[in-house]
């Protein structure tokens, strides 16, 4: 147990360290008047919901202009700013003065606000990810291995850049659904659908998120039906009541009146802003590389064509979940219902990958290879945001680091599960072999084609003519795999039993084999 304790404490000081070191680097819009960027945004958010009242929190007054970095969140994060914004005030007034703290930038109060970042991470963000590994994750079989996936999960470099890089509190809503899915997994499903409302409350985007929790738990009220009415009937009636209280406590403020709430819907689903922001990797900006959807198509059509789409596409694993809830079916779930909403639906950015992202790092211990290439590419296809956050370096040192960490870490923890299981290497057929072998070199070719656009991105200027062709290639490179990967998991969720490989050991050590074969054959190519 001592060494244990040790070696969190460890891994908890390395991971700190590492998000320090990013959090040095330039923040979003650092230096760039008028609007700067969302770290502005962070900090003016604080400034209106000290000095208004809740009332004026989302409306457009001589005192808040909309216009300027209006809020746009849920109210979940507007009384998180609030708070910030007391702090703020009692450790220096000027941080948050109405009007004249705009645009402010100095060396305290960017330590401040990487500071409030920290804080948070580490009080909601973290414990959640070391609960989920060490109690929830049946498939790691002794502490090594649930220390090795831990230590991978949490230096994994898309969250620490946009957080402690860009500037945001993603921790936060992605830690709460995190909650959301170890309460699901310890059958704890009021507590789970509690934390799930909070992170929906925090940021809207959670709805990537929102089907599969809304399927799952429905689908085992409608298990508890066939076998027992009354018992099912209960237990709907009280996720309902967890629900809708959590919704109604988090927006009392709000309901005052049915102006006020329609005043805060309309700001959080601003479908006037567009298709997507800036270089997203989605399906309707690669597209838009031959077919201009924004000039031939009004907004009204876009959402409805964006709407139609991601519910279609949702279907088949949603009525899956529904129809055989299950905790394996339920994450992979997650995983294909944040891509599609990811690639398909209206008004995406591209940091909202890192909605997909949390779901993959949770399926790490039995699909170790897969997860590690969906988590490298879905870092680089927020390149061109980084690079015009003045966060190069930051991004090649963090996704370096993770993937040689990765490399070290895994070689020594599946040679060890494999002598644990007792398993011959030599046993695998030969058909594994050569998939294994196809499948690395896929995967060479894939981060190949990453670091060829990365030395493109950074040190070739692109024609005058088309001054975003680079950030467009990156962006419909990186979605070519997500579509890849999204019918990957598709399958990986559709033809497996309720019951399957994430709590099977059998299962669990083929997993471990394909992973081996793959860094045998890595070898191989080195020593060649």
């Amino acid at each position: 147990m001592k060494d244990v304790t040790v070696h969190l404490s460890l891994i908890i000081l390395f991971a700190i360290v590492i998000r320090w070191t990013i959090s040095l680097h330039p923040y979003s819009g650092a230096g760039k008047p008028p609007m700067f960027g969302d770290y502005e945004a962070q900090r003016h958010w604080m400034e209106i919901t000290y000095n208004l009242p809740v009332g004026d929190w989302y409306q457009n007054t001589t005192d808040n202009d909309l216009q300027y970095w209006g809020l746009d969140y849920p109210p979940l994060t507007a009384y998180h700013s609030w708070a910030l914004g007391i702090v703020s005030h009692s450790l220096n007034s000027s941080w948050v003065e109405l009007h004249k703290s705009r645009g402010l930038e100095s060396y305290d109060h960017k330590l401040f606000m990487r500071y409030s970042v920290l804080v948070v991470d580490l009080i909601v963000y973290l414990p959640a990810v070391f609960v989920y590994f060490l109690f929830c994750s049946p498939g790691l079989h002794d502490q090594y291995s649930q220390l090795v996936v831990c230590t991978v999960a949490l230096l994994y470099p898309g969250l620490m850049l946009i957080d402690y890089g860009h500037f945001q509190y993603n921790c936060v809503s992605l830690g709460f659904a995190l909650w959301g899915v170890i309460g699901l997994c310890k059958g704890h499903d009021l507590l789970g659908s509690l934390a799930f409302v909070l992170a929906l409350n925090y940021k809207q985007m959670e709805l990537y998120h929102a089907v599969p929790f809304f399927c799952y738990l429905l689908g085992k009220c409608i298990s508890h039906f066939r076998k027992n009415y009354h018992e099912g009937m209960v237990k709907f009636v009280k996720l309902s009541a967890v629900v809708l209280a959590s919704f109604c406590i988090c927006w009392f403020p709000f309901l005052q009146s049915r102006e006020q709430l329609t005043q805060v819907l309309h700001r959080l689903f601003p479908f006037a802003r567009g298709l997507f922001e800036d270089k997203v990797a989605n399906v309707w900006c690669s597209l838009s590389l031959v077919v201009k959807f924004k000039q031939i198509l009004s907004i009204s059509a876009l959402t409805k064509i964006c709407l139609t789409t991601t519910l279609l596409l949702i279907i088949p694993s949603s009525l899956d979940l529904l129809f055989r809830p299950s905790i394996p079916k339920f994450k992979l779930a997650l995983v294909n219902s944040s891509l599609i909403f990811f690639l398909f639906s209206f008004q995406v950015h591209e940091k909202s990958i890192l909605l997909a992202a949390l779901p993959v790092l949770l399926l790490l211990p039995e699909n170790f290879f897969a997860c590690i290439w969906f988590l490298l590419i879905s870092t680089f296809s927020m390149l061109p945001l980084l690079v015009n956050d003045g966060l190069t370096i930051a991004f090649l040192a963090s996704t370096l680091l993770f993937y040689l960490l990765c490399d070290i870490l895994t070689c020594v923890e599946f040679q060890q599960s494999v002598n644990r299981c007792n398993q011959n290497i030599t046993r695998l057929k030969f058909f594994l072999e050569k998939q294994s072998q196809m499948l690395f070199a896929a995967f060479i070719v894939s981060v190949t084609g990453m670091v060829i656009l990365t030395f493109v991105l950074l040190a070739i200027r692109p024609p005058e003519r088309y001054p975003d062709l680079f950030p467009v290639i990156v962006s419909a490179y990186s979605c070519a795999h997500f579509l890849m990967f999204l019918v990957y998991f598709h399958w990986c969720q559709l033809t497996i039993s309720p019951n399957s490989f994430l709590s099977s050991s059998n299962d669990r050590t083929e997993s471990i084999q394909d992973n081996l074969s793959v860094k045998r054959q890595h070898k191989k190519l080195k020593s060649n």
